[in-house]
């Protein structure tokens, strides 16, 4: 005993040693990172390791559960935990006896083991609730404004497009009630290439007549071709109160002058945007809108039935040449009083995104300008007046005077000149004949011809007929337009002649050389969302556009059950309880040339259409009456249905079915010339589409000896 006593003090006496020897050490050993402050064995605030490490510490229990020793990992220490209970074995409750514990209540402790109380909601308050219910209902008001429209008024409003649906331009529509009416714009429309010899077309009057005792004037939106270009030939039929912009009534007075309608000046109204003017029962409201012609506007018009909006054609330019932005203002304050029926240009709804600004054009014209080593020749709309005017800033900063070369383009420029909307010195300008005094550098030309006119100036320049421009290899030209549908043909002709010419053409090669003047989805999708109207009626486009105009009004909330897709000639009636189509009117188009400013029958335009495509056969035939035989030959010439070799023979074969004819002829089919030739056209056009699958023009001509 007593040695093993004085064992264990010896080894005691050792380990005292070694631990004052290893604390000796580290004092003498400072510390790498900071020499200025001492090692951790030697902070007091330290815990102090147990004398003998090999001693197990007591682990103390608390309430059954067994508290974990601190260990080191990675020199942290982890906090202690309680370990967990082992799981008791469920058994029967014995009743007799009394447990010994109370049954524990309901934990609201998280899942996360720290013992936090999970919150529990309490009742709403009245207060809450009655202000989720306010909110409710300005939101409802605010989202729904058409809410507000009174659906006890019966009163009715009918619209009819009578043009530019299921077409791009010739926009005209009608809206009436039952005691007056309106017409808003009077448009043109160019023809296909089956139309030989037809320059414009204009809209199908007839329904006008029928109406124009309750018509109380003409309503003009802006001053684009497609919407003013038939004005004079409706006033060659119709004169009514005409309501519009300056600069557009004063495009309709040059086309009026040209017509030698002036006298009919005197139904101008020049009207003041954000002024209310009464028209029969109806109240029309000017609202300015960005797009590619000066002073555009859209309507907003107060019937018995309730507020309508038209926003003819439009996009939404924020930083406009002339500064002038879109009056969203006034959209929105008539969207906020409840707007019964919306009607939105569709032309180009399939676009995605935003319409670029008018203004990336002009960075586009500093590049074409700087490249240009020779004249530069710009051809764009004759009405584009923002597209011009930058060409125009672009052409004197460079030095380059201006010479503007197309009837419609020097009648435009001098309008907007004499308007105030252009701002450019007479001094920069020049006549064509003074074009070859100038250096070839210092000249730039606006001129028509953009969509490939036969009689445009460009044309003429390109097929070297124009009187006083010869194309160079060194000039340049800048094609600042898109080929409107149905024109693409004859822009590609012109292309193709400008090349052959040796000029440096500029068209889509550039990206920002044209941008459109009207709205993609997210300009439509402002509007709608300003006006929420209770009605949508898209407008102005071909089926595929309107319809989806539609889909993008229906992703803003427009009940689908609440538009309708129109055609020309359908008529619909607008209630504040329903939108219907109610009947289907006259609608067309009349076909003018421009050489006379006159209208062509329809009747002439088939012809020249069967003349083109299935030829012409001409008879000229004598038949004796006693006889009722062929007196000499029959004389029988045809052109484009048959080569010229076969001219003979096709002859003989006529000659052979005219003699059948006569010999098997009743009495009855003789009484007349006029139906000899019936006759024999009938059995010849039988003959020619038997044989040859074609539909010519046939003209017999029958002399009775």
């Amino acid at each position: 005993m007593e040695e093993n006593k004085t064992t264990n003090s010896s080894t005691q006496e050792i380990n005292i040693e070694k631990t004052t020897t290893q604390e000796n050490n580290q004092q003498a050993k400072p510390r790498r990172d900071r020499p200025d402050r001492p090692r951790r064995s030697q902070n007091p605030h330290r815990k102090p390791k147990p004398a003998n490490s090999n001693t197990e510490a007591v682990v103390p229990e608390v309430n059954g559960n067994i508290i974990t020793p601190e260990k080191e990992v990675d020199g942290n220490k982890k906090a202690p935990q309680k370990k967990a209970a082992p799981k008791q074995q469920s058994r029967k409750v014995n009743p007799n006896t009394a447990p010994s514990k109370p049954p524990r209540k309901p934990s609201n402790r998280t899942g996360n083991g720290r013992g936090r109380k999970k919150p529990l909601a309490g009742p709403l308050s009245d207060a809450i609730k009655a202000s989720l219910k306010e909110n409710e209902a300005v939101n409802d008001v605010r989202m729904n404004p058409w809410k507000q429209i009174d659906v006890s008024n019966t009163n009715k409003i009918r619209f009819t497009p009578l043009g530019g649906l299921g077409e791009i331009g010739g926009n005209m529509a009608v809206m009436e009630d039952d005691e007056s009416a309106f017409i808003i714009d009077v448009g043109m429309s160019f023809p296909d290439e089956t139309m030989h010899g037809v320059d414009i077309l204009v809209p199908d009057f007839s329904y006008l007549h029928a109406i124009k005792s309750k018509i109380k004037g003409v309503v003009i939106t802006h001053a684009h071709e497609d919407h003013i270009g038939a004005v004079p030939y409706l006033y060659k039929e119709l004169k009514f109160p005409i309501y519009g912009t300056p600069l557009a009534l004063a495009m309709i007075e040059n086309k009026f002058q040209e017509h030698g309608l002036m006298e009919d000046i005197k139904f101008f109204n020049y009207v003041t945007k954000r002024k209310q003017y009464e028209i029969g029962t109806f109240k029309v409201e000017w609202m300015h809108m960005t797009h590619s012609i000066v002073d555009a506007c859209s309507i907003a018009i107060e019937s018995k039935a309730g507020i309508m909006v038209h926003t003819a054609d439009f996009k939404i330019d924020h930083t406009p040449i002339d500064g002038q932005t879109a009056d969203l203002q006034r959209f929105a304050h008539y969207g906020a009083k409840g707007v019964l029926c919306l009607f939105s240009d569709s032309t180009n709804s399939h676009n995605p995104g935003f319409t670029k600004s008018e203004a990336v054009v002009g960075k586009t014209f500093d590049t074409l300008f700087d490249l240009a080593k020779g004249r530069v020749i710009m051809s764009t709309f004759s009405s584009n007046t923002h597209r011009i005017y930058q060409a125009m800033e672009r052409g004197i900063a460079a030095g380059r005077k201006i010479c503007v070369i197309g009837r419609s383009m020097e009648r435009n420029i001098e309008t907007t000149r004499r308007l105030g909307y252009v701002d450019i010195p007479d001094k920069h300008f020049i006549d064509a004949h003074e074009v070859p005094k100038y250096a070839e550098e210092q000249v730039l030309i606006v001129t028509t011809g953009s969509q490939g006119e036969a009689m445009a100036a460009l044309s003429r320049m390109a097929t070297d007929e124009h009187r006083h421009i010869k194309l160079k290899p060194s000039d340049t030209i800048i094609i600042s337009a898109h080929a409107i549908p149905g024109n693409e043909g004859s822009v590609s002709a012109l292309m193709n002649k400008l090349v052959k010419a040796g000029v440096t053409v500029r068209y889509k090669d550039f990206e920002n050389i044209h941008v459109s003047g009207h709205a993609a989805q997210e300009e439509q999708k402002l509007i709608l969302r300003l006006i929420q109207p209770k009605f949508f009626l898209p407008v102005h486009g071909e089926y595929n556009h309107i319809h989806k105009h539609a889909q993008t009004a229906i992703a803003c909330g427009v009940n689908e059950r609440n538009i309708l897709l129109m055609s020309d000639g359908d008529q619909v009636e607008i209630t504040g309880k329903y939108l219907k189509k109610v009947k289907t009117v006259k609608s067309g188009k009349s076909f003018i040339d421009n050489q006379n400013n006159k209208e062509i029958q329809a009747d002439i335009i088939e012809d020249r259409q069967k003349l083109s495509s299935d030829g012409i056969v001409n008879i000229a035939v004598q038949i004796s009456k006693t006889s009722k035989r062929i007196i000499g030959k029959a004389a029988v010439s045809s052109h484009g249905l048959v080569p010229d070799k076969e001219d003979k023979r096709f002859a003989h074969e006529i000659e052979n079915i005219i003699e059948t004819f006569l010999i098997n002829a009743e009495e009855k089919q003789f009484a007349t010339p006029k139906a000899i030739q019936d006759e024999l056209r009938s059995i010849v056009r039988k003959y020619i589409v038997r044989t040859k699958r074609r539909y010519p023009v046939i003209t017999p001509v029958v002399f009775m000896a």
